[in-house]
C-alpha cells in the first residue's frame, strides 16, 4: 500500500494506462485467433498457415510484454497448431 496520497495517484495513473495498453494487445491476440479458426473452418488451408505464423507472433510478443502469461500462450498455440494440422491431414 503506498504510505503517502501522491505515490498512491501516480500509481492509479500508471495502472490505467497499462490497463488500457494490455486491452488493446489481448483483443488483437483475440482477432488473429478468432480469423485462424475461420479460415480453417472454411478450409483456406494456405491463408491460415499465414495467418497462425502472425497469431504466434502475436502470443509471443504478449508474453513478452507481460500482458499474458506464458503457459495461456502456449494453450493456444497448441490447440491453433493441432487445429490446422487435423485440417490437412484430413484434406490429403
Amino acid at each position: 500500500m503506498p504510505t503517502t496520497k501522491p505515490r498512491a495517484q501516480k500509481a492509479a495513473r500508471s495502472a490505467e494506462k497499462k490497463r488500457l495498453r494490455n486491452r488493446s494487445v489481448r483483443s488483437a491476440i483475440k482477432t488473429y485467433i478468432t480469423k485462424t479458426e475461420r479460415l480453417i473452418s472454411s478450409r483456406q488451408l494456405e491463408s491460415a498457415q499465414l495467418s497462425l505464423t502472425v497469431a504466434i507472433r502475436a502470443l509471443d510478443k504478449a508474453v513478452n510484454k507481460g500482458v499474458i502469461h506464458s503457459n495461456k500462450a502456449a494453450r493456444h498455440k497448441s490447440r491453433l497448431m493441432k487445429k490446422l494440422n487435423q485440417a490437412l491431414s484430413s484434406n490429403s
